[in-house]
């Protein structure tokens, strides 16, 4: 197993409008803020993924949390075993069925929501429960959350719980902490808890400016059907029907499909659009294949030496008119995929989007919509 480095998995970035934390820490390898090839994505989410199969081989039952954690929440439940089940947190309002409800900490968007309907049933099944996040600093918001999980779900507390991340800031105190309170820490990276609020001072950075030029729209539109991981999947079942699209897409599109390829999914829905990119990089039908998706996260710009975030803008949600996206470091490609999981989506989102690709240089954009049980807030 690839053994990761501080180096490879942080990068710092300056928040703008947060007063919680100053500072963001961006993994460039994680297919959100930075695009990267769907591969090196996925090997890195495996590495974690297989580092908790071996010690956690009898879960069936994943939590990964929104937003930045979605998909690596469903690679790790996929290495485990395909009879896994994977469900996701969301900010999104869920459709039908009883709610549960938590504050993050230093969160832009600190509400957040998981589908309780069928939580009964998914913790009895399963000897160990995971939650996944891509990083852990204080680990005080994880156990707020399990102990609210716990009063409502009592049989909780007779389960292995592992709190996994691709980084750990977590002090040995408040590790002791969370083992006190029945949870295991595991993680790709073991880092200090190091309060970067000085490190990111002297950056010049600026907000995303808003995009809004002409109308653009796609040049091309296809429907899929997807689960919902909001409301849990069995992962096997999931990833292999993930597969069979892009299959599909490749062997309809392969007159289309050319040069330097992006896929690009919308905010929590990061998972579908790396697996599309690793299906479109193994047809050999690009010249290179990157993923990234869009954020609620406001980050500061910055040409700055060693700064991740180089360019950024402001644009509207798929999901809802009134709420606020940014997309970041998009680059000049030959061809584009917009893969979204939110029907009727927002046009003025389409027409954002697909201006920035063309702006920049794409003529042979794609516009895929998953339907899911998403209900705009």
């Amino acid at each position: 197993m690839k053994i990761y480095t501080e180096k490879e998995l942080l990068k710092l970035a300056k928040r703008v409008n947060n007063t919680k934390r100053t500072y963001l820490l961006v993994d460039p390898l994680q297919a959100k803020h930075m695009p990267v090839s769907p591969a090196t994505a996925l090997e890195m989410m495996s590495a974690l993924g297989k580092k908790l199969a071996d010690k956690y081989s009898e879960t069936r039952l994943v939590i990964g949390f929104a937003e930045t954690a979605t998909a690596i929440g469903a690679e790790v439940s996929r290495c485990i075993s395909d009879e896994c089940i994977y469900i996701n947190t969301t900010r999104e309002k869920i459709k039908s069925g009883s709610i549960l409800g938590f504050l993050e900490e230093h969160s832009h968007a600190a509400e957040q929501n998981i589908s309780a309907e069928n939580l009964k049933k998914f913790i009895s099944e399963t000897e160990t429960v995971i939650f996944v996040d891509d990083e852990l600093s204080t680990g005080k918001t994880l156990i707020n959350i399990i102990n609210c999980m716990k009063n409502i779900f009592p049989e909780l507390a007779e389960k292995t719980i592992a709190a996994a991340s691709v980084i750990n800031r977590v002090s040995d105190e408040n590790i002791e902490l969370m083992r006190a309170n029945g949870i295991e820490c595991e993680s790709l990276l073991k880092i200090e808890n190091t309060d970067y609020t000085k490190a990111v001072e002297d950056f010049d950075v600026k907000e995303s400016e808003p995009y809004r030029k002409c109308s653009e729209t796609a040049d091309y539109r296809r429907k899929v059907t997807l689960a919902d991981t909001r409301h849990g999947v069995k992962i096997g079942d999931y990833a292999k029907s993930l597969e069979e699209i892009g299959r599909n897409f490749c062997e309809n599109e392969k007159e289309n499909i050319k040069g330097r390829v992006l896929v690009l999914g919308t905010e929590e829905f990061m998972y579908p659009s790396i697996i599309l990119g690793k299906m479109i990089e193994e047809s050999g039908l690009a010249e290179s294949v990157c993923c990234h998706a869009s954020t609620r996260s406001p980050v500061g710009i910055s040409t700055a030496e060693n700064y991740p975030l180089n360019k950024g803008y402001k644009i509207h949600s798929f999901y809802e008119n009134e709420r606020t996206n940014y997309i970041y470091n998009i680059e000049k490609y030959d061809t584009a995929v917009i893969f979204t999981d939110t029907k009727n989506y927002v046009k003025d989102a389409e027409n954002d989007l697909v201006g920035i690709l063309r702006e920049n240089g794409c003529d042979n954009i794609y516009i895929i919509e998953g339907e899911s049980n998403v209900q705009h807030i």
